[in-house]
């Protein structure tokens, strides 16, 4: 019976661990199956969050755009209503006017009276223009033109391709001014030509700052004070004293800065110039086609005395210069080449281009980007390339240059 016994409990054993151990792989079956599906359900509630989130965020940026156009609306509701009492008020002003004009037309004798009055407010102001043109005129007894340009010298090579070099045409100076550029505030000032010429000179050059940077190449010096278009702003000129640094005057040149004087050097919008008579200004005007417009500049004040409108065209043209109160303009090709003066202006109407021959320049390098006349030495001081040359030029009479 023992040895019977111990086999059925060996089975009876093997029966029950089969039993426990396929129960305990079920159970690890649907553990893991409701780990899953938690986990599933724990990824749709955070979407179902983030999405219950943009949501809202949605909500509150259409809140606010509607709150936008609604203040919107409010402005602009304000705005007609504004305008509305602004046309209403017109309104009423307009036929007040009307009633008034309607009381007090007046007659076609009073008419006749303002009309006259007009025109004599007109004759006189041309008159005033006249006296003005004719005290230019009677200034300085000027009655020379420019009949030759010769005797090209190079003095040195110094600064950038562009920019101007001149003396100081007043009586009894011999200093020497060089502004390098088209815009910068340093000016440097030599005590003759020859400490110019001269690299070796015991007395360099004099470094003066200015206040304000300057515009283009047109710039002059006269009785120790500069004349230069002020950089960033259209149509400003200054007027600095050399000797402490300071402005003097500044005026506003009417019509000026919209184009450049010249089409061949685009960074000079107004071009200063000293001849016999004193101060002058050109600049292009495009109410005028582009044409040059001279204007007369009184040294102390810069009050405009008088301004006329030249045939002169700024096309193509590289600079000019003043003899005499004659503007005699210089043209060139974008591509160099030998400059002609091909245009002038006389103020005093004594002569005309049509009687002037073609002037050539001598012999020279590219194109100028400055040109200045010294009435005391009848010489023009030119930058041509980065070089500073002279020219000399010989004048004769006016009835002369007409009777050839």
């Amino acid at each position: 019976m023992c040895g019977r016994r111990i086999p059925l409990v060996l089975s009876l054993c093997l029966i029950v661990g089969s039993v426990q151990s396929q129960s305990s792989s079920q159970d690890n079956f649907i553990i893991q199956y409701l780990e899953r599906r938690l986990t599933q359900i724990e990824e749709r509630l955070n979407q179902c969050e983030q999405n219950t989130v943009s949501i809202t965020q949605k909500n509150y940026d259409l809140s606010s755009e509607v709150r936008g156009y609604l203040s919107t609306l409010t402005v602009l509701r304000s705005e007609v209503k504004s305008q509305m009492d602004s046309v209403s008020s017109r309104v009423d002003r307009v036929e007040r006017e009307l009633e008034y004009l309607e009381n007090n037309i007046p007659n076609q004798s009073d008419i006749e009276m303002e009309e006259a009055l007009l025109e004599q407010q007109i004759k006189a102001a041309e008159l005033e223009q006249l006296k003005k043109k004719a005290a230019v005129r009677m200034e300085n007894d000027c009655s020379t033109a420019l009949s030759q340009v010769k005797s090209l010298k190079i003095v040195n090579k110094a600064g950038d391709i562009y920019g101007s070099w001149f003396k100081d045409p007043s009586e009894g100076s011999a200093k020497v001014y060089l502004l390098s550029g088209i815009r910068n505030n340093t000016v440097l000032e030599y005590a003759s030509l020859e400490s110019f010429i001269d690299k070796t000179s015991a007395s360099p050059a004099k470094e003066l700052q200015l206040p304000f940077r300057w515009q283009g190449t047109g710039h002059v010096v006269y009785n120790g004070f500069l004349y230069y278009h002020r950089a960033d702003t259209p149509n400003q000129i200054l007027k600095v004293d050399l000797l402490n640094g300071t402005v003097v005057d500044s005026t506003l040149l009417p019509g000026a800065g919209r184009l450049p004087v010249y089409s061949l050097n685009p960074n000079t919008y107004m071009d200063m110039a000293v001849d016999e008579l004193g101060l002058w200004v050109m600049h292009a005007d495009p109410e005028y086609g582009g044409n040059l417009v001279l204007t007369k500049l009184d040294k102390g004040t810069l009050a405009v005395e008088f301004t006329w409108d030249t045939q002169c065209r700024n096309r193509d043209a590289e600079g000019a210069f003043l003899i005499c109160g004659t503007l005699y303009v210089v043209y060139n090709t974008r591509y160099g080449g030998r400059s002609t003066i091909q245009c002038l202006y006389d103020i005093h109407d004594t002569i005309h281009s049509n009687e002037s021959p073609v002037m050539f320049f001598p012999k020279r390098y590219t194109s100028h980007s400055s040109i200045h006349y010294h009435p005391g030495e009848k010489q023009l001081y030119a930058w041509d390339d980065g070089y500073q040359t002279i020219y000399k030029v010989e004048t004769r009479r006016n009835d002369q240059i007409i009777a050839q």
